[in-house]
C-alpha cells in the first residue's frame, strides 16, 4: 500500500496510530490493506495536501468528510482555483517565450506582468497584504501591531496559506447549501475561529480591530479584488459561528 500511494511504510503506521486508519490483521498479526483503506488513505493524504493537520482530521473524516466524495469535491474546487493560476501563468510564458523568439525584448511592463502572475501563492499572500494594510494600520496602532508580532508564534506562511485556501474552500462549498445551521457549518465555524485566535491569541479587542479591518478592505473597491473573501462568506461563516 505504500509503494502504491507513494508514501512511506512509516507514514501510514503514524496515520494509524492517529485513528486516520485502521487496517485489517491477518492470524499472524500482519497488516492488511483492501479497497475501503485506500479510499480513507486517499482522504487522508487530500486533507493533508489541502494543509489541515493529522489532530484535526479523525474528527472531520468521522463527520463532514466521512464520504469520500465530499473530500473530493472539496479537492476538486482547490485544484481548479490551482489550475486557473497555471493556466494564465503558461498563457504569459507562452507569449514572452514567443516575443523573445521573434529577436524582440521584453519590456517592462511585460516583465512585471510576467512576475505578477507566475509566482502564483507569494504574489496573492503580497497581494492580499498590500490590500490589507492601509485598512490594518487604520485598527491597528504601531504599538498594536509591534505587541502582536512579538506575541504571535512562528509560523510557516505556506502552510497557513494552505490551511485558509481550504476552509475557504469548504466555506464557499457549504455556503452553496444556504444553510448555516447544519453541523457540518458549524464544525468549519469552529475551525475557522480557531485560525483566527492563532492570530488574536483570544483577545476580545484584537478580534474586533480585526474584524473592523477585514469589513473595510471588503467595502473597498481597490482593495476587495485582492481578497481571498467576500461579505457572504464571512456573513456565512459568522452566521455558522452563531449557530
Amino acid at each position: 500500500m505504500a509503494r502504491r500511494l507513494g508514501v512511506s511504510a512509516k507514514a501510514l503506521r503514524v496515520y494509524e496510530r492517529a485513528g486516520l486508519v485502521t487496517p485489517d490483521r491477518t492470524a499472524a498479526g500482519y497488516r492488511v490493506y483492501g479497497p475501503a483503506h485506500a479510499a480513507r488513505l486517499h482522504q487522508v493524504l487530500a486533507l493533508k495536501r489541502l494543509g489541515l493537520p493529522l489532530r484535526e482530521m479523525a474528527a472531520l473524516l468521522e463527520g463532514r468528510f466521512a464520504a469520500l466524495d465530499a473530500v473530493l469535491a472539496l479537492q476538486q474546487d482547490v485544484l481548479a482555483a490551482r489550475v486557473d493560476e497555471a493556466r494564465r501563468g503558461l498563457a504569459l510564458i507562452a507569449a514572452a517565450r514567443a516575443t523573445l523568439a521573434r529577436g524582440t525584448a521584453l519590456s517592462p511592463d511585460d516583465l512585471a506582468r510576467l512576475t505578477r502572475e507566475t509566482t502564483m501563492t507569494e504574489q496573492r499572500d503580497r497581494a492580499m497584504e498590500a490590500a490589507m494594510r492601509p485598512h490594518v494600520a487604520r485598527h491597528f496602532s504601531a504599538e498594536d501591531r509591534e505587541r502582536l508580532a512579538t506575541q504571535a508564534p512562528p509560523f510557516d506562511q505556506e502552510q497557513v496559506s494552505r490551511e485558509w485556501d481550504a476552509l475557504i474552500a469548504e466555506a464557499t462549498a457549504l455556503m452553496a447549501t444556504g444553510d448555516p445551521g447544519t453541523p457540518e457549518a458549524k464544525d468549519l465555524a469552529r475551525r475557522w475561529f480557531a485560525q483566527v485566535e492563532r492570530f488574536t491569541g483570544g483577545d476580545p479587542a484584537t478580534f474586533a480591530k480585526l474584524g473592523s479591518a477585514w469589513q473595510d478592505a471588503m467595502a473597498d473597491p481597490a482593495a476587495k479584488d485582492a481578497l481571498p473573501m467576500t461579505p457572504a462568506l464571512m456573513a456565512f461563516v459568522g452566521a455558522a459561528r452563531k449557530a
